[in-house]
């Protein structure tokens, strides 16, 4: 039987961050059991509350719940609040003797003008881990540049080496490096508590865009660095160390992905039923087989229109263990019943959203497993629990925050004072 009890219980995470890489580093930790509190900026809370769909129900209209705010956001509790309004500064500085974490993804500099840098945090929580997400860190000539996950890419050298060969670079659409960086800052705060644990000393984290697109560079960064005369290019659908490895195109159409690595050679000719190939010598080895990759191309692709469809040709390639796959379109990857099997898609309820699906967690763990019924916060909904289960706060002195306009609620959040959140 598994052990359901959470790995982080007991660790509260105070989240300043909104948008993906900072959301998706505090979810991590929500998930895994932390109590992360959502500290959300008046007016209107996190961006992306208003992006993704919203309910469609009347009854909704208006809601601050939005399919982007719950996939990187569930599991967590909202705090609405000015924190340009003295009072809200105040509870801020508050909260931060009673967590264990705070994560920001605000621009560099924004924390330390507001008098909540490391340094002036340590003073009141020295045990505190703080985690600083930004486009390219907190020094550094790049380090006041406004950006976002493109332009990461942009600046990591990765976008040039997206797109045809004859053609404009091309943007990766997805939040990539977003969520490389959030997943990458969730691992960094989870070494730093654990040395904090060895030591009793909190510390400093940061992590960025730019630094974590560069790490994706598989080989290419030696061989720049050895070679002074050797820029790569752009490769289009095709890996530029040949293989032959990247996209090609079957007789109906569709596409296959294929991954050859120098000892799958000989697998690869038998199952094209091809000996003809190994005594080519433009195949001789992998150096020329890359080469002669486009003469490469051709053959597999009048091999594969040979097939009546993708599935007999993955099927015939599949008997020698050669490693391919079907080019899914993202609405046949999310109905494949391996990533429904493994959770790697599962499905939510939200009130007013109704019912859809959201990534899993990218990780699997023997002995715990993750929530199923997941659920995100209204804008503030938990204003009143946070308040008076942390700083021990009367209902009177919240009404009064709320009158003051230091705290703000989306309306349909309703009453929360009865809904402690575990502290």
């Amino acid at each position: 039987m598994k052990n359901m009890n959470s790995m982080l219980q007991g660790y509260r995470v105070l989240d300043m961050t909104q948008i993906v890489a900072g959301p998706t580093c505090s979810r991590i930790m929500a998930e895994l059991g932390a109590d992360v509190v959502k500290l959300e900026l008046a007016p209107y809370g996190d961006r992306t509350r208003f992006g993704g769909l919203k309910p469609r129900d009347p009854a909704h209209k208006g809601s601050s719940q939005s399919t982007y705010f719950f996939q990187h956001n569930h599991s967590k509790k909202s705090l609405a609040l000015d924190w340009k309004h003295p009072k809200g500064q105040a509870l801020l500085r508050a909260l931060i003797p009673h967590f264990d974490v705070l994560v920001e993804n605000f621009s560099p500099g924004v924390m330390a003008r507001a008098g909540l840098a490391y340094e002036d945090l340590k003073a009141l929580n020295p045990r505190l881990v703080m985690c600083s997400i930004s486009l390219a860190g907190q020094t550094g000539p790049l380090s006041q540049k406004p950006g976002y996950d493109y332009i990461a890419q942009a600046y990591a050298g990765i976008t040039d080496l997206i797109g045809d060969p004859q053609g404009d670079p091309a943007l990766i659409t997805m939040a990539m490096g977003d969520t490389a960086t959030g997943i990458s800052a969730a691992m960094a705060i989870g070494y730093a508590l654990l040395h904090r644990e060895r030591t009793g000393c909190g510390q400093y984290v940061e992590a960025t865009l730019l630094d974590t697109y560069f790490q994706m560079h598989e080989v290419a960064i030696p061989r720049v660095s050895l070679r002074k005369n050797y820029t790569p290019k752009r490769t289009g659908s095709q890996h530029p160390d040949g293989g032959p490895t990247g996209v090609f195109k079957c007789a109906d159409g569709s596409y296959i992905a294929l991954a050859i690595l120098p000892h799958q050679w000989e697998a690869f000719v038998k199952a094209l039923n091809a000996a003809e190939l190994l005594t080519d010598p433009r195949y001789a080895t992998a150096a020329l087989r890359r080469d002669n990759n486009e003469s490469l191309k051709d053959r597999l692709e009048t091999w594969l229109g040979n097939f009546g469809s993708r599935n007999e040709a993955l099927a015939e390639l599949e008997k020698y263990r050669i490693p391919c796959a079907p080019v899914l379109t993202l609405n046949e990857a999310m109905e494949h019943p391996h990533l429904k099997e493994r959770s790697t898609i599962r499905n939510v309820q939200d009130e007013g959203l109704g019912e859809f699906q959201i990534p899993g967690l990218p990780v699997k763990f023997s002995d715990w497993e993750s929530e199923e019924k997941l659920q995100a916060d209204l804008l503030g909904q938990h204003n009143e629990s946070v308040l008076r289960d942390v700083l021990n706060m009367s209902e009177n002195d919240i009404a009064h925050l709320y009158e003051e306009g230091v705290l703000i609620k989306d309306k349909k959040a309703g009453n929360a004072l009865s809904e402690p959140i575990g502290f």
